[in-house]
């Protein structure tokens, strides 16, 4: 069982984001923060390795790039929760599912205002 926390705004479909470890952050790092919209951080990211590869030893540059490298690992989704937040969405439920669909479904059983909010006409 997987937990989700269900971000919504008037007028936009709900956003799930998984709660854990992101290996989509780790692996990718500010390309999977671009993808989601966390630009701010993106940013950050590549200033900071940027800053890394220039002003520091090659021992000290490794070290410090794996941290890096761990640390969007560890608060991917958190940074992504926080854009969220900065673009005007309000943290809803925290739901659970095997998967996101399921989560999507225990969150307009829970919600049942949400049902229209981002179907499209004739579809309720």
């Amino acid at each position: 069982m997987r937990f989700w926390t269900a971000h919504v705004r008037p007028g936009a479909p709900p956003v799930l984001v998984r709660e854990g470890f992101s290996w989509g952050a780790l692996i990718f790092g500010p390309l999977w923060l671009l993808a989601h919209r966390v630009w701010i951080p993106a940013v950050l990211v590549l200033a900071s390795a940027s800053l890394i590869v220039v002003l520091t030893s090659e021992g000290i540059a490794a070290a410090l790039m794996m941290s890096l490298i761990v640390f969007l690992g560890l608060s991917g989704q958190d940074l992504r929760r926080c854009s969220l937040d900065h673009r005007g969405y309000l943290l809803a439920q925290v739901v659970s599912g095997r998967g996101e669909i399921d989560a999507l479904a225990t969150l307009l059983e829970r919600r049942p205002d949400l049902h229209g909010s981002f179907l499209p006409p004739g579809t309720r």
